[in-house]
């Protein structure tokens, strides 16, 4: 006793356990009293009891009315179960809540959401249920390392839940996912949230001595419109949240019927892709480029063409994007890389004039770590001049990591091999940086020749790019040229090449073949 509450036996002997205030709730006291007066004994009642130094334990009693001297007395046993009961919270903890933010974790989310569904099932209910992903946070973990990127989750977390109802069910499903459940909404009122959420994780914060700007991107499903259950909801949400991704993040985006058709076709499409290789389902069509001063073709660009068993052509704007995704794209690239390298061989043997062939090359191959080698091996496995091929890659990868990009750059530009810059004028690139890289063509994206021969703008930025890639040494070839006006311009503005249908749509290897044959 006098362990367990820091009373001595000299300060109670004498006095009423009410005399100390030793029972912390008096409803337990009152529930031993009724017990013994009952049944002469109570077994393990569990209450807590106050200490003298007014902390409290958890014990566990049992007591039982006993003879002594001619007097009823209370004799009682309790064992401290404090330690126990901390340890079944943090058993409870570690079982319910994500362990680095405090949040509800998924079977937390899961139990709510089914109470909340119970409510609005009776009532006739809206809920809205949020995926929320915040962008680039793997650039902070890669970066400034993991500690920061808690740091910042702990902070994002405080700032989402600043813009909750005590009603509402913030979780962390891991990493940098969150999930959001609003009982008890309106189509209006999840709006409302879901920009405050935007406007709260936007502001800049203070990690340490980093001052880092993250966003959001926020998918929504409505039950019931959207799903009844909870994993039709957080399907549907996720959708829509990478509806976000793929667009413009930093944004919110609530689910349609038409995301799931396009989602449904996604999943087709790859698990498709898988096959389309074993199956002979993928070819190459060849562009033919064409030097503009004389007319005549210079090399030729290897596009992608998917052609599937039973859902026919199906687009590159659609698959090549799958492929990247599904992580497909190494395995593809290289075939398109081996293929189209083996084709200007067979071209070559067979009496064409020395010529380039444009390989593009994804963004997820432009970083892989053995591109270099992969390259050089099929270029003198297949005896080409490593000068033929050039490597076309998007503005928007070169300047996603440019100090990367450089170093890239640099290693085939040693061997020989050329780079050229494609979709140019569609990103944000760096003077700076572009005078460093070791490219040999900007290629002016068709969004600018399309209307280049009657738009002032067009014609502006046209000109300006020939004008810079002139004064850096480089070429330009215009893609997408498919009219008289459009080549006069070109040729007045001083662009050394071109390609689009004014001379011919891409072509199979053989009709490739017979029309450089006919220009001779």
């Amino acid at each position: 006793f006098e362990r367990l509450t820091g009373w001595t036996a000299d300060e109670v002997v004498g006095k009423t356990s009410t005399a100390i205030n030793i029972w912390h709730d008096p409803a337990d006291r009152m529930k031993l009293v009724e017990t013994l007066q009952r049944d002469g004994r109570c077994l393990n009642l569990e209450a807590d009891f106050v200490r003298k130094d007014g902390s409290l334990c958890h014990g566990l009693m049992s007591a039982e009315i006993v003879r002594f001297k001619e007097d009823d007395c209370i004799l009682s046993i309790t064992r401290d179960l404090t330690e126990k009961k901390r340890a079944d919270a943090k058993i409870a903890q570690l079982a319910l809540f994500d362990q680095l933010t405090g949040l509800p974790n998924r079977a937390q989310l899961q139990a709510r959401f089914n109470f909340a569904l119970q409510l609005a099932q009776r009532g006739g209910g809206v809920m809205a249920l949020m995926f929320l992903d915040l962008d680039h946070f793997k650039n902070i973990n890669d970066t400034l390392g993991h500690s920061i990127g808690d740091q910042l989750l702990v902070e994002v977390a405080t700032r989402l839940k600043a813009a909750l109802r005590e009603e509402d069910t913030l979780s962390r499903l891991g990493g940098d996912e969150f999930v959001l459940l609003l009982p008890d909404t309106s189509l209006e009122g999840t709006r409302q949230v879901a920009l405050k959420l935007i406007a709260n994780v936007s502001q800049s914060c203070q990690i340490e001595h980093f001052e880092l700007i993250n966003t959001v991107s926020i998918g929504i499903a409505m039950y019931p419109q959207d799903g009844e259950d909870f994993e039709t909801l957080s399907k549907n949400a996720d959708t829509a949240m990478y509806r976000v991704k793929r667009a413009a993040r930093n944004d919110f985006c609530f689910f349609t019927q038409e995301m799931q058709a396009n989602s449904a076709r996604s999943l087709q499409l790859v698990n498709a892709l898988r096959h389309a290789l074993a199956r002979n389902e993928l070819s190459l069509a060849y562009q033919p480029l064409v030097a503009i001063p004389n007319a005549r073709v210079i090399g030729a660009e290897a596009l992608l063409r998917w052609h599937q068993q039973e859902l026919g052509p199906i687009s590159p704007a659609e698959f090549i994007a799958l492929a990247e995704e599904s992580g497909q794209i190494l395995e593809i690239g290289e075939w398109v890389l081996r293929t189209a390298v083996a084709q200007l061989k067979q071209w070559l043997q067979n009496g064409l004039p020395p010529m380039t062939i444009a390989v593009n090359l994804s963004a997820v191959q432009f970083r892989h770590p053995n591109l270099l080698e992969m390259v050089t091996h099929i270029l003198d496995e297949a005896g080409v001049p490593h000068s033929a091929l050039e490597l076309e890659l998007t503005e928007a990868t070169a300047m996603d990591d440019p100090k990367a990009a450089i170093a890239i750059m640099n290693r085939l530009h040693e061997r020989g091999i050329r780079m050229s810059i494609d979709d140019f004028g569609t990103g944000y690139s760096s003077l700076s940086y572009l005078k460093k890289f070791k490219v040999s063509k900007l290629k002016i994206d068709q969004s600018f020749v399309r209307d280049v021969s009657t738009d002032a703008d067009d014609k502006a930025i046209v000109k300006a790019i020939i004008n810079m890639a002139r004064s850096l040494g480089l070429k330009t070839i215009a893609e997408g040229v498919e009219t008289d006006s459009q080549m006069d311009f070109l040729r007045q503005q001083g662009c050394d090449e071109v390609q689009g249908y004014f001379f011919s749509q891409a072509l199979s290897a053989n009709d490739f073949e017979e029309f450089l044959l006919k220009q001779k």
